[in-house]
C-alpha cells in the first residue's frame, strides 16, 4: 500500500503558517483545525520552509513561559524536515516515522506540499485495510 491512498481517503488539505507569524497565532490555527502540526512556508504556501508541531510550542514554552507566545514561528519550527512522496509504501513510512519519533511527514511532489500525512492517518488506514480484510474472509466462510 503507498502513501497515496491514505492521502486519496484522507484528503489533501495542508495548512500553513508563514515563519514571521507569531505563536499566538499559530495556536489559534491548531485550535481551528484541529492539527498537531502546521507547515511553514515563507511564500506561497506550496514550498517548505518548515515544520512546527505542539510539541515544539510545549517545549518552548517550557523554557521561556509567556513569553514565547509573542515569538515568530521561525524560532521554534523545524528546518531539516522529513517529507515523503505519494509513492511511498506505508510500512515503510510508519517505520520511519517510528524511528525518528516524528508524526507528521509533509508529501512532496516536484519541490511543492501536495498533502501531509500523520501517523494516526497511516494507522487509521491500517486498522480500516484489516476490519475489510476481516468482513472479507467472514464472508467467505458463511458462504
Amino acid at each position: 500500500m503507498r502513501i497515496r491512498e491514505v492521502i486519496r481517503r484522507k484528503g489533501d488539505q495542508v495548512v500553513t503558517i508563514r515563519p514571521d507569524a507569531d505563536v499566538t497565532t499559530l495556536l489559534a490555527m491548531l485550535a481551528e483545525h484541529n492539527i498537531g502540526a502546521v507547515v511553514v512556508s515563507a511564500d506561497d504556501g506550496a514550498t517548505l520552509s518548515g515544520i512546527v508541531s505542539e510539541r515544539d510550542v510545549v517545549r518552548r514554552l517550557q523554557a521561556d513561559g509567556a513569553a514565547a507566545l509573542s515569538l515568530p514561528v521561525a524560532d521554534l519550527m523545524t528546518v531539516e524536515v522529513q517529507t515523503c512522496v505519494p509513492e511511498d509504501a506505508l510500512e515503510e513510512l510508519a517505520l520511519r516515522m517510528t524511528e525518528h519519533r516524528i508524526r507528521h511527514l509533509p508529501v512532496v511532489e516536484d519541490g511543492r506540499i501536495t498533502a501531509i500525512v500523520s501517523i494516526g492517518d497511516i494507522v487509521k488506514h491500517r486498522i480500516d485495510e484489516l476490519q475489510e480484510e476481516r468482513q472479507q474472509l467472514v464472508s467467505y466462510i458463511q458462504h
